[in-house]
């Protein structure tokens, strides 16, 4: 018992305490962008909503008129998204349309982006100034360690003369 404990508790403050798992990242659902948005205006078809906002994330039949774009992302060493876009309809037209505050597309694109690591990014040319400053390498010299070894074979030619 006692090994076991000691064990847990170097576990737990040693190796253990410095990964962190994996985590998989989750993107669910329709982005909906201000520029999307911004196309839907009230009076429009349901056709010409999907063709803008694209299919609804939910369309529930017990409310057909109401279409709900929802879209979550967790991504690690960021900040989790989650934004609900609701179009409501009058028969086949809308009605209105309820959203948060809508990233335009490149304030999206930003913020899925992964950070630059270009401090971290490995040097791969020299400079002149730093060609010039190498040694110059050494001689080669031949040697019999070049040579192939093993028995020298000759074969016939395939065809005949």
């Amino acid at each position: 018992m006692t090994g076991c404990a000691q064990f847990s508790n170097t576990m737990s403050d040693g190796v253990t305490s410095l990964i962190t798992p994996y985590r998989v990242e989750i993107v669910q659902g329709n982005v909906v962008t201000r520029e999307q948005a911004d196309l839907i205006k009230p009076g429009m078809s349901r056709t010409q909503v999907r063709d803008v906002l694209g299919s609804p994330m939910l369309a529930d039949p017990f409310h057909a008129q109401r279409w709900d774009y929802v879209f979550t992302m967790r991504r690690q060493g960021t900040a989790p998204q989650q934004r609900t876009v609701v179009v409501e309809f009058d028969g086949d037209r809308v009605k209105t349309l309820t959203a948060p505050e809508l990233p335009t597309e490149r304030e999206f694109v930003a913020s899925i982006s992964r950070p630059s690591r270009s401090d971290k990014e490995p040097k791969l040319a020299l400079t002149d100034e730093e060609k010039a400053a190498l040694p110059a390498p050494a001689p080669r010299v031949a040697s019999n360690a070049d040579q192939p070894k093993g028995a020298a074979r000759t074969y016939p030619p395939l065809e005949p003369l």
